[in-house]
C-alpha cells in the first residue's frame, strides 16, 4: 500500500487556485487492484486541483495505452486510452462516496487519496469488446481467424446449393393452414 501513498495529495497546505499533479500508471498500479485484465500498461495521467474555499474539484485526463488480449483471437494489441474525468469534493459530517462524482469528505480531513479513482477511470474507458485493429482491417493473419471462418456459416447461395431438397408436406398438416387463415 505504501506505493498507492504516491496518489494521496495532502491539500490542506495548498492556497486556492489550480494545481497540477502528474502521474505515469503503469503494471505495478493494477497490482495493488489484483486486476490481471491488462498485459502491460503506460498511461500519462494529469490531474488539475482547482481548489475553492469550500469545496475541491479534480479533473483527471488520461492517456496512452494499454496491451490487452484481442476478444476474437487472444492475440494481444496495445488499445490507445483518452479519458477524462470531474470528480467534486466537498465536506460534511461523514464520509461519502455514494455519489457517482461527489466524494464527501469529513471536516477536519488534510488530504484525500485518488488511486481508486485513477482505476476506476481506465478500467472504464476501456472498451466493452476487445477488437485487435488487424481484425476490424482484415490485416492480421491468424490460426484462430482462419478456424472462425472455416466454421462460419457459408452465404445463403451456398446453403441453398447444399441444402437437401425439401420432402412434400403431409396433406393433412396443409388442412391445419385452413383453421389459421379462418380466424382472420
Amino acid at each position: 500500500m505504501k506505493h498507492l501513498k504516491t496518489y494521496t495529495i495532502p491539500f490542506v497546505g495548498l492556497k486556492q487556485g489550480e494545481h497540477d499533479f502528474e502521474y505515469t500508471i503503469d503494471d505495478t498500479f493494477f497490482k495493488h487492484f489484483e486486476y490481471d485484465d491488462f498485459n502491460s500498461i503506460n498511461i500519462e495521467l494529469k490531474v488539475v486541483l482547482n481548489k475553492m474555499s469550500t469545496l475541491m474539484e479534480f479533473y483527471f485526463d488520461a492517456t496512452g495505452s494499454v496491451n490487452v488480449d484481442c476478444d476474437i483471437t487472444n492475440e494481444p494489441y496495445d488499445q490507445p486510452i483518452d479519458a477524462s474525468y470531474k470528480l467534486v469534493v466537498k465536506f460534511g459530517q461523514d464520509y461519502n462516496d455514494e455519489v457517482e462524482d461527489i466524494l464527501i469528505l469529513p471536516y477536519g480531513e488534510y488530504e484525500v487519496n485518488i488511486a481508486h479513482y485513477i482505476y476506476e477511470l481506465i478500467v472504464l474507458a476501456m472498451p466493452a469488446k476487445r477488437i485487435h485493429p488487424g481484425v476490424e482491417d482484415g490485416t492480421l493473419e491468424s490460426d484462430i481467424l482462419d478456424k472462425l471462418e472455416e466454421l462460419s456459416i457459408k452465404n445463403k447461395e451456398e446453403q441453398e446449393d447444399n441444402a437437401p431438397e425439401q420432402k412434400e408436406i403431409d396433406p393433412r398438416w396443409d388442412k391445419l393452414k385452413d383453421f389459421l387463415t379462418d380466424n382472420k
